[in-house]
């Protein structure tokens, strides 16, 4: 088998704040709108968002009710730590935080060299509106 993700879901906190953000998230990576779907699934009570990409799905689901108080934190076991996308090349990560800039999404790293992961890690890091860690990365020179 060859380690390629067929799709990724991630439950937010509230749908109304995080579907506006993937709406305009999404498309900076390459997903194509027109093929985004929403559904229900009652008998696991969550709503949700996909988007596909011809390379993969993105989802985003609602909590379940008793968890919808909660709050996210990256370091919770089970819960997701960083999401990376791989970009094409340094200039490209400069050009997608300029995008990403523009959406309103949480700067945590301008792209930068991170020595500490490799010679020519090349990365910025940011997160959505709630709070989720995503990474743009270029690592060739």
């Amino acid at each position: 088998m060859k380690p390629i993700i067929d799709h990724i879901n991630i439950t937010v906190k509230d749908m109304k704040v995080a579907e506006p953000f993937y709406d305009k998230f999404l498309p900076i990576l390459g997903f194509d709108l027109n093929n985004k779907s929403t559904g229900e699934v009652p008998e696991h009570d969550f709503s949700v968002v996909e988007y596909v990409h011809p390379l993969f799905t993105f989802a985003i689901n609602s909590p379940r009710k008793e968890f919808k108080d909660d709050t996210i934190h990256r370091r919770k076991p089970g819960a997701l730590h960083h999401l990376a996308f791989k970009a094409e090349s340094r200039d490209e990560v400069d050009r997608l935080y300029s995008e990403i800039k523009e959406i309103g999404a949480i700067i945590v790293d301008e792209p930068k060299l991170y020595p500490q992961h490799g010679p020519h890690y090349y990365a910025l890091f940011f997160k959505d509106l709630e709070g989720i860690k995503y990474e743009i990365v270029y690592e060739h020179e």
